[in-house]
């Protein structure tokens, strides 16, 4: 058994899906929508990342879709790259053997990049 998708809601549909394209490798295929009302993207690996536009977007403080980096200089890169592009992202904290950033998505809800660091 694997993990098949993730239905977010979202704010901001097209905000989110100019965010996974550009910074996490997630790509739109030509047998799902996207528009301004909901968005269907595949990950890398196949993953299925739908998204829904809802008015008011209300998450668990502690929820967040965390993006794993193989090394920490492709976490510190993949910051600058958020910075470059006008994101608030604080500096990245080393934390239980990980070096790891939070970050406040367009469409309501927080994103983790993080990379163990191998000590």
């Amino acid at each position: 058994m694997r993990l098949n998708h993730l239905n977010l809601s979202v704010t901001d549909v097209p905000g989110t899906v100019s965010l996974m394209e550009t910074f996490f490798g997630f790509a739109r295929t030509a047998d799902m929508p996207v528009n301004e009302h909901m968005a269907f993207l595949r990950g890398p690996d196949g993953f299925l990342l739908s998204m829904f536009r809802a008015r008011d977007v209300t998450y668990p403080k502690s929820f967040h879709v965390g993006f794993l980096q193989d090394t920490p200089e492709q976490v510190l890169a993949v910051r600058e790259r958020l910075l470059g592009a006008g994101f608030t992202v604080p500096e990245p904290q080393r934390n239980h053997g990980r070096l790891t950033f939070y970050f406040d998505a367009p469409g309501g809800f927080v994103i983790e990049v993080e990379s163990f660091l191998g000590e």
